[in-house]
């Protein structure tokens, strides 16, 4: 059985759907302290030919807070409001506008404010509508040891889920080692996702960007064949 963790971002780029679609289990990582500056409540869409950043504010809080204990604040639905009026803007001409927006309708509907748990959500719904059938699962709700740290932790979220092949993120690849993994009884593989163009609009193609443009230009079927275009170290 594989498994992944990740932090939960807002609409993330290709790379962590590739992710999810390579393993059994995909474990939300809400219960890990929330860093500023992160892809948790932002990300980039193309607009007039460029990256364009977006945001939802957060509440300010302690710092000491874990993902799953922080909020977005009462500007959300403007913002919402907001994203739907660039959206429109930008992708109103792509070929698969109508359903992309359905979706986001889908997902910006809630009001839920609840960072990790609103996001939750939205990732299900995309996996949903992508046709992936990973089971979610969140690890504040798994019976660990908390006072674990790191790599010990995401071990024991391995062993507590009966995994057997733990898949990271290639970024991961200087905090973890195949060998600790190994004295486990996990092999620990790294997905490094290839970078897979296609036609945007009439601009040079612009990469890395929000889940969002990839569903604007791409059908299902399409996408759906791009999740395979990874390989695992």
């Amino acid at each position: 059985m594989k498994l992944a963790i990740m932090q939960p971002y807002l609409f993330p780029y290709f790379g962590y759907f590739q992710l999810i679609n390579t393993v059994d289990k995909f474990i939300i990582y809400d219960d890990v302290q929330y860093i500023k500056g992160g892809w948790i409540n932002r990300n980039r869409i193309l607009l007039n030919t460029q990256a364009h950043l977006f945001t939802f504010s957060i509440k300010n809080d302690s710092t000491f807070l874990n993902i799953n204990q922080r909020y977005f604040t009462n500007k959300l639905d403007k913002e919402k409001e907001k994203l739907f009026k660039i959206v429109d803007s930008a992708y109103s001409k792509a070929p698969f506008y109508s359903n992309t927006k359905k979706l986001l309708e889908c997902i910006l509907l809630t009001d839920e404010l609840n960072i990790s748990d609103m996001i939750t959500q939205s990732l299900i719904l995309i996996c949903n509508y992508l046709d992936i059938g990973t089971q979610f699962y969140i690890s504040s709700e798994i019976d660990k040891d908390n006072t674990l740290k790191g790599e010990e932790r995401v071990i024991a979220i391995n062993k507590c889920l009966d995994s057997k092949h733990y898949i990271n993120s290639i970024g991961g690849e200087t905090l973890y080692s195949k060998d600790v993994f190994k004295e486990n009884g996990i092999t620990l593989s790294f997905i490094k996702p290839k970078l897979v163009e296609y036609k945007q609009f009439k601009n040079q193609f612009v990469p890395w960007l929000s889940i969002i443009d990839v569903l604007m230009f791409n059908s299902v079927e399409k996408t759906r064949e791009m999740l395979q275009e990874y390989e695992l170290i």
